[in-house]
């Protein structure tokens, strides 16, 4: 991560200088908890201000406790923004502090005055690092939440615990572990030899896929849906269409809507029995992706959308239902007819 100055020491002081500026309520009472990765984080009683380390946690923050967010990594689009609260949804743009391209500057973040930094995702060590580096060189506490889609019910409780909105934090948990043990019990009653291959298309040309162990593909992993990429172990990566063609796969689940749009003209991917079938489908993405990006828990309603795509006989569950619903619960927005219609036709 590129957060170091040069000037290393002039840095330090002005940091050091801007933190000790917070007022002293902010840094009153402060209650000591362990997060995700085993770190000891000291926070205030009472949290008003917290700033997103990146997209995933800016996500779990606006559906527990929109009003401490302070900003989005990147600033939401205006088709993004019908589907958020109003005076939330267009907070500033922050940048990011970890991930691909970190941009925030830490004398900015210092200037905001959170009483809280925020970091859901993995907890590797390169990430512990990333933390504590932050945490010292601002004096702010830094709080990593592991993202992973199992730890999602965990995670709602311990943010819950730091932002002291531990009622609402519970709902929120609950509602993930009875969608995650739904959607696996109902996948189990499916023999093996009955399930259909499937592989996930990313990209304008469906090439790109996630592999074994590729957080894009935990939704189909925490589901028990095997795809035919995860074979292979590694992160996202490319393949050929010939590669798809000796896949074969029966149904194809895709983020983009190019490759939606024009596969069935492509003509080595008709051979392949998902197109000739018609099975390809694109994934609703408003205000957030129901597959992937970001990986963070607007991934929950998109378990029951893969389910009814690919185990249809299992799944047929109203999905307009379970989208008002999960939209009503986490984003505070109820849907009109016409804004259902748009989020469950995928595009932009």
């Amino acid at each position: 991560m590129a957060l170091e100055h040069p000037d290393a020491q002039r840095r330090a002081l002005m940091l050091a200088t801007l933190a000790a500026g917070i007022a002293p309520s902010v840094r009153a009472q402060p209650r000591r908890l362990t997060d995700s990765a085993g770190r000891s984080v000291s926070v205030p009683t009472r949290v008003q201000r917290v700033f997103p380390a990146g997209p995933p946690a800016a996500i779990w923050l606006y559906t527990l406790a929109p009003e401490t967010l302070l900003g989005w990594p990147r600033a939401n689009r205006p088709e993004e923004l019908e589907f958020l609260l109003p005076g939330v949804g267009n907070r500033p743009e922050l940048g990011r502090l970890t991930g691909r391209g970190n941009t925030a500057n830490l004398e900015t973040v210092v200037a905001l005055k959170p009483d809280l930094i925020v970091d859901t995702g993995s907890v590797r060590p390169t990430f512990v690092e990333l933390a504590d580096r932050v945490q010292a060189q601002t004096g702010m506490p830094y709080a990593l939440i592991d993202g992973a889609l199992e730890a999602v019910p965990a995670g709602y409780r311990l943010l819950g615990d730091l932002m002291g909105v531990r009622a609402r934090a519970e709902g929120l948990a609950r509602y993930a572990e009875d969608t995650l043990r739904s959607v696996r019990e109902r996948v189990a009653r499916v023999p093996r030899t009955q399930r259909p291959r499937v592989y996930y298309a990313r990209g304008p040309l469906g090439l790109e896929t996630g592999l074994d162990g590729s957080i894009n593909v935990e939704m189909f992993e925490a589901m028990g849906i095997d795809l035919v990429s995860t074979r292979m172990p590694g992160g996202l990566a490319r393949v050929s269409v010939e590669q798809v063609l000796a896949w074969d796969p029966e149904v194809i689940i895709t983020i983009d809507q190019t490759f939606a749009a024009t596969v069935k003209d492509i003509p080595l991917w008709r051979n392949v029995s998902a197109v000739k079938g018609g099975r390809v489908h694109l994934s609703p993405k408003l205000p957030f992706g129901w597959v992937d990006f970001p990986p963070s828990v607007n991934r929950l309603p998109g378990l029951w959308w893969i389910g009814a795509k690919v185990f249809p006989e299992q799944f047929r569950d109203d999905l307009g239902a379970i989208a008002r619903d999960f939209y009503r619960r986490f984003y505070q927005v109820d849907l009109s007819p016409a804004q259902l219609q748009r989020v469950l036709a995928g595009r932009d």
